[in-house]
């Protein structure tokens, strides 16, 4: 799997401290507070268990399934919801956990779907921002990382299901998903 990346941009440990400073941030924001933390599956999940762990307070979790992508490396903007979430979020405080915000039609479909069922409020945090590459206009408070537009594997993140295990997140090589 290593030699299918051109390199690495986050490391093992560049990941944890970025975590550890989302969840500090998000624990002073929400201090007092319950959140539940929603995860969009499968990319996100990893980030997800990390982030709840740097979180100083009540958190609860839950799962949600989207489509955007079929089989392609880019997002179709068109959203299929294949798991809802368990845990109603009326009245409650919602943070969407994503691992890349990139086009944001997804993650601009999932928001007003949620605002929808009446939360007290909702952000959003993101590992990855790739600047520039937003078709919808989102809100994201907690940003990890601000990526370069490349197709990034790891920590989560895959391409063709491969690649999730890695506790880095690298550059695949064109070769590779061309």
């Amino acid at each position: 799997m290593h030699q299918d990346l051109s390199e690495v941009l986050y490391s093992a440990e560049d990941i944890a401290s970025c975590v550890q400073r989302l969840g500090a941030e998000i624990s002073a924001d929400y201090r007092g507070e319950k959140i539940l933390l929603v995860t969009v599956l499968k990319g996100a999940f990893i980030f997800m268990a990390d982030l709840a762990r740097c979180i100083d307070g009540d958190v609860e979790v839950d799962f949600m399934a989207v489509s955007s992508y079929g089989a392609e490396a880019k997002s179709s903007g068109i959203v299929r919801i294949i798991k809802d979430l368990e845990a109603p979020v009326e009245g409650r405080h919602i943070i969407i956990v994503e691992d890349i915000l990139d086009s944001g039609l997804t993650l601009k479909y999932l928001t007003r779907n949620l605002k929808s069922r009446g939360p007290l409020s909702i952000e959003v945090a993101t590992l990855l921002l790739k600047e520039g590459k937003q078709q919808a206009d989102i809100s994201c408070k907690y940003v990890g990382f601000k990526c370069p537009d490349e197709f990034v594997v790891g920590y989560g993140l895959d391409y063709a299901e491969t690649y999730r295990n890695l506790p880095y997140i690298g550059v695949l090589k064109p070769e590779v998903y061309s």
